[in-house]
């Protein structure tokens, strides 16, 4: 709802690993229906970079954070990358949850 709070959001995510980068895209505006009456409001977009095995910790952080009881949280997969960026990305996240083997 405002560029404060888009910064508070995204330094969380990049300090606890939950993203590498954040991107905050301003001049966004958003029209849409809620709760029966048409809005009209401009809007933050962040432009999360993380893995698909964090989405779940990243969206319940956003979540706890987030001013809107319905913040727009959806994931698109890379489906190519050069090896240096993916590599960065790798290594500025959270070690992947180790599989225990039965």
């Amino acid at each position: 709802s405002s560029k404060e709070e888009a910064g508070r959001i995204g330094s969380s995510l990049v300090e606890e690993k939950l993203a590498a980068c954040v991107q905050i895209v301003a001049g966004l505006e958003s029209i849409y229906i809620w709760q029966g009456r048409l809005c009209d409001e401009p809007e933050w977009l962040l432009l999360i970079k993380s893995r698909a095995d964090l989405f779940d910790a990243a969206a319940a952080r956003i979540r706890s954070l987030h001013s809107y009881d319905v913040p727009e949280i959806v994931s698109i997969p890379i489906a190519r990358g050069s090896a240096d960026y993916l590599g960065w990305l790798k290594a500025s996240l959270s070690p992947s949850p180790s599989k225990e083997h039965p």
